[in-house]
């Protein structure tokens, strides 16, 4: 029988093995609709071979850690069993499991990292779930390395090399000017190509429906061992239950009304954004009453739903844009609703006679759907001759018009340079009449931002890291410029923190579930910040200032209350201070107001 230092490791095993299932099939979803140009024939099998790859990343992990130190502990050969159990469905033992073992072992030497996280980072909108990638692997990799009790140092250095291998294969998000990054954010045919091709993923893993190619096959004995149920064993009967394996689960269609409410709660869910998200509640309420006066046979007002977003990087464009279109699809209005993103590089060629074309086929990438051009102030150069721009632009014009029931375009950038764009050339400025101001996040939003991504990937945030994020995030603020990276910062800051944490827990010997799952303030580094910014936190009179979500109370508080549990000394409500501004900060703010 299997004996575990901690006896809940085998359940939390597991459902790691969930959440890494869970995270590669959403996120198979979200390519599928963010990209249906290239996948929209093929979202199925896309969705399976994101399955697929979840799977043989979870092998690679686990067997990367256990052959380590050249044995299969008892301990690894359950963790095994639950492993297997999760890919096929089927409890293995003895022979089988063995069988397994040895064929997973050889399988694993034939998988390349890159292969199995390529689409988080070819594929754009994926890209923002790399810190959850990272952190749901480097846990796994510390708990199956823990099967056996304290870490070993060649199981440490193990970690510390898949660790290593992730950072080098997925690009940090830039905070710099994102068109000089354009050409990689286009998640284009060839990118998809490679990521489908996987023949590259050994048979145990690969694809179980790839049109005429053959379904892969397995060991015999090992096809044969899966045709049986075996019963399991007390030990695995408490085991906590997680999503079925095999095939991805399908999931009922669901209906435009429950799309939109879905959509519209993803919109709540947005740290800050207050006036935007009143501007587009606005907008999909005028729609859905002209919907009815349709109904009705009563007349209906015309309206634009062409838009400009002015703000600086990391604001949430993007993320707006596409829920933006998500509502529109959702409600009819678009037939898709999907989001395709370009900038200049994507519809301006450098040679005569290829910029129409080139324009032309992005377009047609988002018909019945948004484009969404970023930086689209450069698509005309400001003081120079710029044909290729203008005719650029002359396409998008004439197509909007041809296509305006199954086109909408939404430019984006920095506010002054959109302005100019739109005072130099008078048929953009009278097809886009709506415009979406995207402030800055503030400091305590930038904290927030960064504590639901802890949230997600289940990391504890003690009140010291707190305090230490708070104020070195409201360094950062005060002192930006408009290339401030907003919440690009936030995630970068959470990517560098679980590294740190990570290199800080690998050599730990006797490490514990909390100090795997917690975050302390040397995890979080804030690398151009001066040791001065971060002065405040040795300061005995720091204080934060709370908010009740009820009744709006504000109170100044110690550091050591961030993150717990207090009440309202006005209404009596209990809430959760997770965050917080410097109370001085505030102060100033509220008198710069008055």
């Amino acid at each position: 029988m299997s004996t575990f230092d901690f006896p809940d490791l085998p359940s939390q095993f597991r459902q790691l093995l969930g959440k890494c299932r869970d995270l590669y099939v959403s996120s198979g979803e979200l390519a599928a609709h963010d990209n249906p140009q290239q996948l929209e024939a093929t979202s199925g099998p896309f969705v399976q071979l994101m399955d697929d790859l979840h799977g043989a990343l979870l092998v690679k992990v686990f067997v990367s850690v256990c052959q380590c130190d050249r044995r299969w502990s008892k301990n690894e050969k359950f963790l095994a069993e639950v492993l297997v159990f999760h890919l096929w469905d089927k409890w293995l033992e003895g022979d089988a499991l063995r069988d397994a073992l040895i064929e997973m072992s050889q399988k694993a030497t034939e998988l390349k990292w890159y292969a199995l996280v390529r689409p988080f980072d070819q594929i754009p909108v994926l890209r923002n779930r790399v810190g959850e990638l990272e952190a749901l692997v480097v846990r796994l990799a510390n708990l199956v390395a823990r099967a056996d009790g304290p870490i070993q140092e060649v199981e440490a250095a193990q970690i510390k090399s898949i660790q290593d291998e992730l950072s080098r294969h997925l690009r940090a998000i830039p905070i710099d000017e994102p068109s000089e990054h354009a050409a990689a954010d286009q998640a284009g045919p060839q990118a998809i190509e490679k990521i489908f091709d996987a023949p590259a993923l050994p048979p145990i893993t690969a694809p179980r429906d790839r049109g005429d190619s053959p379904a892969p096959t397995l060991d015999p004995k090992l096809a044969a061992t899966r045709e049986r149920s075996a019963p399991p064993s007390p030990n695995k009967s408490k085991l906590p239950s997680a999503p079925a394996s095999g095939d991805p689960p399908i999931t009922p269609e669901k209906t435009p009304a429950e799309r939109l409410a879905e959509t519209m709660a993803e919109l709540d869910r947005l740290i800050g954004l207050g006036e935007i998200k009143e501007e587009v509640r606005t907008l999909a309420n005028f729609l859905k009453v002209q919907a009815k006066r349709t109904e009705a046979g009563l007349p209906t007002t015309e309206l634009s739903l062409h838009m400009v977003f002015n703000g600086n990087p990391g604001t949430g464009k993007t993320t707006v844009a596409r829920i933006v279109g998500s509502i529109f699809g959702a409600m009819g209005i678009l037939k898709k609703g999907h989001l395709i993103e370009t900038d200049r590089s994507g519809l301006v060629a450098e040679y005569a006679g290829q910029t129409g074309p080139k324009s032309h086929k992005k377009i047609d990438e988002a018909l019945d759907g948004v484009l969404f051009i970023d930086e689209a102030y450069t698509l005309v150069a400001a003081e120079s001759e710029d044909p290729y721009g203008n005719e650029a632009v002359q396409t998008l014009l004439k197509r909007m018009e041809d296509d305006r029931e199954r086109l909408v375009v939404i430019l984006a950038g920095y506010p002054d340079e959109m302005a100019t764009l739109l005072q130099s050339n008078p048929g953009l400025s009278s097809r886009f009449s709506r415009q979406l101001e995207f402030v800055d996040y503030t400091p305590l939003e930038l904290a927030s931002i960064f504590g639901v991504m802890c949230d997600k990937s289940q990391y504890r945030v003690c009140s010291a890291t707190r305090a230490k994020t708070i104020v070195g995030l409201s360094y950062l603020h005060a002192n930006r410029d408009r290339h401030f990276g907003n919440g690009r910062t936030s995630r970068n800051l959470f990517e560098l923190a679980i590294r740190r944490q990570a290199n800080r827990i690998a050599e730990i010997a006797d490490l514990s579930i909390e100090q795997l799952s917690t975050l302390l303030p040397e995890d979080v580094e804030f690398e151009d910040a001066p040791p001065a910014a971060l002065a405040p936190l040795a300061d005995e009179n720091l204080r934060f200032r709370i908010e009740c979500p009820k009744c709006e109370h504000d109170k100044d508080v110690p550091p050591k209350f961030l993150g717990e549990q207090v009440r309202c000394p006005k209404c009596n409500e209990e809430f959760n201070a997770a965050w917080g501004e410097i109370a001085e900060a505030k102060k100033a703010e509220n008198a710069n107001d008055e």
